[in-house]
């Protein structure tokens, strides 16, 4: 998926999804690249992380299991 930085302010940076650019998604500019800027096209990929997925998991459903047994 490619990007283009639409607009940064108050340190967050607007995306619009490529080509069309009618989708949007923001970012802290924490997470861009040092050089990124107004104008920037980006390449976004995404990776799964199954392992920490079984682990908020494991974390939800023990919190889960505690309010169940603060209700009974």
């Amino acid at each position: 998926m490619k990007a283009t930085i639409d607009k940064i302010e108050n340190g967050k940076a607007r995306l619009l999804i490529r080509p069309q650019e009618k989708e949007d998604f923001f970012l802290p500019l924490s997470e861009l690249p040092e050089a990124a800027e107004e104008g920037s096209i980006l390449e976004i990929n995404f990776k799964l992380k199954e392992d920490e997925k079984k682990a908020a998991e494991k974390r939800v459903g023990s919190l889960l299991d505690k309010l169940k047994k603060k209700n009974s």
